[in-house]
Protein backbone atom coordinates (compact mmCIF):
# COMPACT_ATOMS: atom_id res chain seq x y z
CA UNK A 1 0.00 0.00 0.00
CA UNK A 2 2.98 2.16 0.55
CA UNK A 3 4.22 1.45 -2.46
CA UNK A 4 1.55 1.85 -4.73
CA UNK A 5 -0.63 4.08 -2.72
CA UNK A 6 -3.78 2.06 -3.14
CA UNK A 7 -4.99 -1.05 -1.53
CA UNK A 8 -4.29 -3.95 -4.24
CA UNK A 9 -6.47 -6.71 -2.84
CA UNK A 10 -9.55 -4.87 -1.65
CA UNK A 11 -9.62 -1.67 -3.93
CA UNK A 12 -7.56 -2.03 -7.02
CA UNK A 13 -7.35 0.62 -9.33
CA UNK A 14 -8.72 3.36 -6.65
CA UNK A 15 -5.44 5.46 -5.53
CA UNK A 16 -4.98 6.80 -2.12
CA UNK A 17 -5.71 10.67 -2.24
CA UNK A 18 -2.96 12.95 -1.35
CA UNK A 19 -3.22 13.63 2.35
CA UNK A 20 -3.77 9.68 3.06
CA UNK A 21 -0.69 7.70 3.66
CA UNK A 22 -0.13 3.85 5.08
CA UNK A 23 1.87 3.12 8.21
CA UNK A 24 3.77 0.03 9.21
CA UNK A 25 2.38 0.34 12.97
CA UNK A 26 -0.01 1.63 14.83
CA UNK A 27 2.26 4.11 16.96
CA UNK A 28 3.34 6.38 13.53
CA UNK A 29 -0.61 5.64 12.77
CA UNK A 30 -1.81 7.33 15.62
CA UNK A 31 1.11 10.09 16.30
CA UNK A 32 -0.48 13.43 16.57
CA UNK A 33 -3.66 12.54 15.64
CA UNK A 34 -6.60 13.85 18.02
CA UNK A 35 -9.37 12.24 15.76
CA UNK A 36 -8.99 8.37 15.31
CA UNK A 37 -11.23 6.16 12.99
CA UNK A 38 -10.97 2.31 13.51
CA UNK A 39 -12.74 0.15 10.88
CA UNK A 40 -12.07 -3.83 11.78
CA UNK A 41 -14.74 -6.43 11.83
CA UNK A 42 -16.49 -7.03 15.05
CA UNK A 43 -13.86 -10.00 16.44
CA UNK A 44 -11.27 -7.66 15.95
CA UNK A 45 -12.53 -4.43 17.80
CA UNK A 46 -11.45 -4.97 21.26
CA UNK A 47 -8.15 -6.17 20.39
CA UNK A 48 -7.61 -2.60 18.24
CA UNK A 49 -8.82 -0.80 21.11
CA UNK A 50 -7.01 -2.37 23.91
CA UNK A 51 -4.00 -1.81 21.34
CA UNK A 52 -4.64 2.00 20.44
CA UNK A 53 -5.45 2.69 24.74
CA UNK A 54 -1.96 3.81 25.84
CA UNK A 55 -1.55 5.49 22.43
CA UNK A 56 -4.45 8.54 22.87
CA UNK A 57 -4.21 11.70 24.85
CA UNK A 58 -6.82 13.27 27.02
CA UNK A 59 -8.47 14.98 24.21
CA UNK A 60 -8.61 11.73 21.51
CA UNK A 61 -12.22 10.89 20.06
CA UNK A 62 -12.53 7.62 18.76
CA UNK A 63 -14.90 6.72 16.04
CA UNK A 64 -15.73 3.14 14.51
CA UNK A 65 -16.75 2.16 10.85
CA UNK A 66 -17.28 -1.86 13.03
CA UNK A 67 -20.91 -3.63 12.46
CA UNK A 68 -21.85 -6.39 14.46
CA UNK A 69 -22.18 -7.46 17.90
CA UNK A 70 -19.62 -9.12 19.72
CA UNK A 71 -19.31 -12.78 19.36
CA UNK A 72 -19.38 -13.99 22.62
CA UNK A 73 -20.56 -11.34 24.61
CA UNK A 74 -23.26 -10.60 22.62
CA UNK A 75 -22.42 -6.39 23.31
CA UNK A 76 -22.53 -3.73 21.15
CA UNK A 77 -19.63 -1.95 19.64
CA UNK A 78 -20.18 0.94 21.45
CA UNK A 79 -20.48 -1.20 24.89
CA UNK A 80 -16.82 -3.00 23.75
CA UNK A 81 -15.60 0.90 23.65
CA UNK A 82 -16.84 1.78 26.68
CA UNK A 83 -15.04 -0.82 28.67
CA UNK A 84 -12.33 -0.60 27.11
CA UNK A 85 -11.31 3.29 26.64
CA UNK A 86 -14.17 4.29 29.62
CA UNK A 87 -17.25 6.04 29.27
CA UNK A 88 -16.86 9.93 29.04
CA UNK A 89 -14.48 9.63 25.83
CA UNK A 90 -16.00 11.32 22.93
CA UNK A 91 -17.22 8.18 21.28
CA UNK A 92 -19.09 7.61 17.20
CA UNK A 93 -20.45 4.57 15.27
CA UNK A 94 -20.05 5.54 11.52
CA UNK A 95 -23.21 3.12 9.37
CA UNK A 96 -24.95 3.39 6.57
CA UNK A 97 -25.47 1.94 2.85
CA UNK A 98 -21.70 2.67 2.04
CA UNK A 99 -20.11 -0.47 -0.20
CA UNK A 100 -16.63 1.09 0.07
CA UNK A 101 -15.86 0.10 -3.85
CA UNK A 102 -18.41 2.83 -4.76
CA UNK A 103 -17.25 5.00 -1.59
CA UNK A 104 -13.78 5.01 -3.27
CA UNK A 105 -15.11 5.44 -6.77
CA UNK A 106 -16.81 8.61 -5.41
CA UNK A 107 -20.09 7.84 -6.24
CA UNK A 108 -22.71 10.22 -4.26
CA UNK A 109 -23.72 7.89 -0.67
CA UNK A 110 -24.84 8.88 2.21
CA UNK A 111 -24.74 7.47 6.10
CA UNK A 112 -25.63 8.12 9.44
CA UNK A 113 -22.81 9.12 12.03
CA UNK A 114 -24.30 8.62 16.26
CA UNK A 115 -21.99 9.86 18.86
CA UNK A 116 -22.18 10.25 22.47
CA UNK A 117 -21.49 13.87 22.13
CA UNK A 118 -23.15 15.80 19.55
CA UNK A 119 -19.89 17.92 19.43
CA UNK A 120 -17.83 15.15 17.72
CA UNK A 121 -21.12 14.12 15.53
CA UNK A 122 -21.25 17.52 13.86
CA UNK A 123 -17.56 18.19 13.61
CA UNK A 124 -17.02 14.08 11.87
CA UNK A 125 -20.29 15.16 9.53
CA UNK A 126 -18.30 17.99 8.34
CA UNK A 127 -15.00 16.65 8.15
CA UNK A 128 -16.03 13.69 6.49
CA UNK A 129 -18.80 14.73 4.09
CA UNK A 130 -18.23 16.56 0.71
CA UNK A 131 -20.08 17.07 -3.13
CA UNK A 132 -20.27 13.32 -3.06
CA UNK A 133 -20.74 11.94 0.79
CA UNK A 134 -23.19 13.21 2.97
CA UNK A 135 -22.93 12.43 6.45
CA UNK A 136 -26.28 12.88 8.94
CA UNK A 137 -25.96 13.13 12.58
CA UNK A 138 -27.81 10.62 15.58
CA UNK A 139 -27.50 10.16 19.00
CA UNK A 140 -28.92 6.94 19.04
CA UNK A 141 -25.89 4.27 19.29
CA UNK A 142 -28.00 1.35 19.88
CA UNK A 143 -30.39 1.72 16.79
CA UNK A 144 -27.06 2.47 14.40
CA UNK A 145 -25.40 -0.59 15.63
CA UNK A 146 -28.20 -2.84 16.12
CA UNK A 147 -28.82 -1.78 11.86
CA UNK A 148 -26.00 -2.91 11.17
CA UNK A 149 -25.04 -6.22 12.54
CA UNK A 150 -28.97 -7.64 12.07
CA UNK A 151 -28.77 -6.73 8.36
CA UNK A 152 -25.91 -9.04 7.51
CA UNK A 153 -27.64 -12.05 9.23
CA UNK A 154 -30.98 -10.86 6.81
CA UNK A 155 -28.61 -10.37 3.59
CA UNK A 156 -27.40 -13.84 4.06
CA UNK A 157 -31.25 -15.06 4.12
CA UNK A 158 -31.83 -13.07 0.89
CA UNK A 159 -29.28 -14.52 -1.05
CA UNK A 160 -30.38 -17.50 -0.21
CA UNK A 161 -33.70 -16.84 -1.25
CA UNK A 162 -32.43 -15.73 -4.61
CA UNK A 163 -30.04 -18.20 -5.23
CA UNK A 164 -33.24 -20.99 -4.32
CA UNK A 165 -35.22 -18.55 -7.77
CA UNK A 166 -37.76 -18.04 -5.07
CA UNK A 167 -38.27 -14.91 -7.15
CA UNK A 168 -38.88 -10.93 -6.09
CA UNK A 169 -41.92 -11.42 -3.92
CA UNK A 170 -39.81 -13.34 -1.59
CA UNK A 171 -37.50 -11.52 -1.87
CA UNK A 172 -39.33 -8.13 -0.41
CA UNK A 173 -41.01 -10.30 1.95
CA UNK A 174 -37.88 -10.97 3.57
CA UNK A 175 -36.76 -7.62 3.67
CA UNK A 176 -39.71 -6.00 5.22
CA UNK A 177 -40.29 -8.52 7.71
CA UNK A 178 -36.88 -8.55 8.35
CA UNK A 179 -37.20 -4.96 8.92
CA UNK A 180 -39.45 -5.68 11.60
CA UNK A 181 -37.45 -8.15 13.26
CA UNK A 182 -34.39 -5.55 13.42
CA UNK A 183 -36.86 -3.14 15.07
CA UNK A 184 -37.86 -5.34 17.27
CA UNK A 185 -34.63 -6.32 18.64
CA UNK A 186 -33.28 -3.14 18.69
CA UNK A 187 -36.41 -1.14 20.92
CA UNK A 188 -35.77 -3.58 23.02
CA UNK A 189 -32.35 -2.79 23.58
CA UNK A 190 -33.26 0.82 24.10
CA UNK A 191 -33.02 2.11 20.12
CA UNK A 192 -35.49 4.37 19.01
CA UNK A 193 -37.79 2.74 16.93
CA UNK A 194 -37.41 5.97 13.82
CA UNK A 195 -33.88 5.09 13.35
CA UNK A 196 -34.44 1.92 11.67
CA UNK A 197 -36.83 3.94 9.40
CA UNK A 198 -33.19 5.33 8.46
CA UNK A 199 -30.20 5.31 6.51
CA UNK A 200 -28.51 2.92 9.13
CA UNK A 201 -31.24 0.55 9.20
CA UNK A 202 -33.57 0.44 6.23
CA UNK A 203 -31.45 2.04 3.91
CA UNK A 204 -28.47 -0.36 4.84
CA UNK A 205 -30.59 -3.32 4.95
CA UNK A 206 -31.89 -3.04 1.23
CA UNK A 207 -28.75 -2.10 -0.10
CA UNK A 208 -26.97 -5.54 1.39
CA UNK A 209 -29.89 -7.56 0.58
CA UNK A 210 -30.10 -6.48 -2.74
CA UNK A 211 -26.61 -6.02 -4.16
CA UNK A 212 -24.12 -8.43 -5.16
CA UNK A 213 -21.34 -5.83 -3.43
CA UNK A 214 -22.59 -7.48 -0.66
CA UNK A 215 -20.65 -9.91 0.81
CA UNK A 216 -23.00 -11.32 3.24
CA UNK A 217 -25.74 -11.65 0.16
CA UNK A 218 -23.02 -13.30 -1.90
CA UNK A 219 -22.59 -16.20 0.66
CA UNK A 220 -26.20 -16.67 0.78
CA UNK A 221 -25.97 -17.04 -2.99
CA UNK A 222 -22.97 -19.88 -2.42
CA UNK A 223 -24.89 -21.43 0.14
CA UNK A 224 -28.24 -21.65 -1.87
CA UNK A 225 -25.79 -23.42 -4.89
CA UNK A 226 -24.96 -26.34 -1.87
CA UNK A 227 -21.62 -24.99 -0.91
CA UNK A 228 -20.60 -24.92 2.77
CA UNK A 229 -20.31 -21.86 5.00
CA UNK A 230 -16.68 -22.66 5.24
CA UNK A 231 -16.11 -23.12 0.98
CA UNK A 232 -18.64 -19.92 0.15
CA UNK A 233 -16.07 -18.09 3.00
CA UNK A 234 -13.04 -19.02 0.82
CA UNK A 235 -14.19 -18.30 -2.61
CA UNK A 236 -15.30 -14.75 -1.03
CA UNK A 237 -11.76 -14.12 0.08
CA UNK A 238 -13.46 -11.77 2.99
CA UNK A 239 -14.71 -11.50 6.60
CA UNK A 240 -18.40 -12.39 5.87
CA UNK A 241 -19.96 -10.31 9.07
CA UNK A 242 -23.00 -12.02 9.41
CA UNK A 243 -22.02 -15.47 9.94
CA UNK A 244 -20.66 -14.33 13.25
CA UNK A 245 -23.36 -11.96 13.33
CA UNK A 246 -26.07 -14.54 13.31
CA UNK A 247 -24.91 -16.62 16.44
CA UNK A 248 -24.65 -13.46 18.07
CA UNK A 249 -27.89 -11.87 17.65
CA UNK A 250 -29.62 -15.44 18.10
CA UNK A 251 -28.19 -15.35 21.63
CA UNK A 252 -28.98 -11.77 22.24
CA UNK A 253 -32.86 -12.14 21.11
CA UNK A 254 -32.96 -15.34 22.97
CA UNK A 255 -31.34 -13.55 26.36
CA UNK A 256 -34.30 -10.64 26.09
CA UNK A 257 -37.05 -13.31 24.87
CA UNK A 258 -37.34 -11.60 21.48
CA UNK A 259 -38.74 -13.94 18.65
CA UNK A 260 -36.98 -12.84 14.93
CA UNK A 261 -37.61 -16.14 13.03
CA UNK A 262 -35.93 -15.11 9.73
CA UNK A 263 -32.63 -14.44 11.51
CA UNK A 264 -33.12 -17.46 14.00
CA UNK A 265 -33.75 -19.70 10.50
CA UNK A 266 -30.36 -18.51 8.54
CA UNK A 267 -28.61 -19.39 12.26
CA UNK A 268 -29.62 -23.11 11.72
CA UNK A 269 -28.79 -23.18 8.40
CA UNK A 270 -25.17 -21.78 8.77
CA UNK A 271 -24.73 -23.96 12.38
CA UNK A 272 -27.15 -27.14 12.49
CA UNK A 273 -26.93 -27.93 8.50
CA UNK A 274 -30.67 -26.96 7.63
CA UNK A 275 -31.56 -26.86 4.18
CA UNK A 276 -32.20 -22.85 2.76
CA UNK A 277 -34.84 -24.66 1.13
CA UNK A 278 -36.70 -26.29 4.52
CA UNK A 279 -35.76 -23.11 6.20
CA UNK A 280 -38.50 -20.96 3.96
CA UNK A 281 -40.92 -23.77 4.00
CA UNK A 282 -40.38 -23.54 7.84
CA UNK A 283 -41.10 -19.48 7.41
CA UNK A 284 -44.21 -20.21 5.38
CA UNK A 285 -45.50 -22.65 7.69
CA UNK A 286 -45.75 -20.57 10.62
CA UNK A 287 -49.12 -19.41 12.19
CA UNK A 288 -50.84 -16.90 10.46
CA UNK A 289 -50.88 -13.06 12.84
CA UNK A 290 -51.54 -9.51 12.57
CA UNK A 291 -48.97 -7.47 10.30
CA UNK A 292 -48.74 -5.32 13.85
CA UNK A 293 -47.99 -8.26 16.42
CA UNK A 294 -44.74 -7.06 18.20
CA UNK A 295 -43.87 -10.77 18.48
Amino acid sequence: MTAKRENVRYLPGIGFPPNLSAFRNIEDCLAGARDILVAVPSHGLRETLTAIKPLLGPDSRVCWATKGFELHTGKLPHQVAAEVLGQERPMAVLSGPTFAKEVGAGLPTAMTIAANNSDFAEALAVGISDDKFRAYTSDDLVGVEVGGAVKNVLAIGAGMSDGLGFGANTRIALITRGLVEMTRLGVALGASKETFMGLAGMGDLVLTCTDNLSRNRRMGLALAKGMTTEEAQEEIQQVVEGVMAAAAVREVAQKLKIEMPICEQVYRILYEGASPREAVETLMARKLKSEKDRH
